[in-house]
């Protein structure tokens, strides 16, 4: 199936979600990623929910983190040229959505990408070796192609994998995890 195709299906499922399943799958989810051996590093990305586009709500993982005292870390999508900047979270941090209904840090103190150590992934589908669907812009695969070869890369999924791989480009940045509410996949 297309990379399109999968697009479509994928935002379709997400969108017949209920209000109620969404918060029982990202609390799932959330459980799921305390299973990982990954709470030893200091330096976390996550992405904050667009809740029109009935994402993962990752308030769950927000709690997680700064219960154990971690530096999250979230970014401002720059849609000229596809690129992310990175702040740290504090309670000081004004978030504001764009335009795309996107919430983001308004500033802050900036993070290097070369200091993340565990980014949580947003997607609409993903495959059993590891390859992430989303929503076809880019922002993530230029991120991560830029992060150390030994940051993890976790995605997180409402739903199981696809069982046909996708295709893949050389710019498409492979998961090293993806969390599901009922499992997690390592690759």
């Amino acid at each position: 199936m297309k990379k399109s195709e999968l697009r479509k299906k994928y935002k379709s499922l997400r969108n017949a979600l209920s209000e109620e399943q969404i918060e029982n799958d990202s609390f799932a989810i959330a459980n799921q990623l305390l299973k990982l051996d990954v709470w030893d590093k200091s330096f976390y990305h996550i992405f904050l929910t667009i809740e029109e586009q009935k994402e993962i709500n990752t308030d769950y993982i927000l709690n997680i983190l700064s219960g154990k005292d971690k530096n999250i870390i979230i970014s401002k999508s720059n849609f000229e040229d596809y690129s992310m900047t990175h702040y740290l979270l504090t309670d000081n941090t004004r978030i504001k959505k764009n335009d795309y209904n996107i919430p983001e840090p308004v500033d802050g103190i900036e993070i290097q990408t070369s200091q993340l150590e565990v980014v949580f992934i947003p997607l609409l589908a993903f495959d059993k070796v590891g390859n992430r669907v989303g929503y076809g812009k880019g922002f993530y695969d230029r991120f991560l192609a830029n992060c150390k070869l030994e940051t993890i890369k976790i995605g997180l999924s409402f739903f199981e994998p696809e069982n046909e791989t996708f295709e893949a480009t050389e710019d498409d940045i492979r998961l090293d995890y993806c969390v599901t509410p009922e499992e997690v996949f390592q690759f």
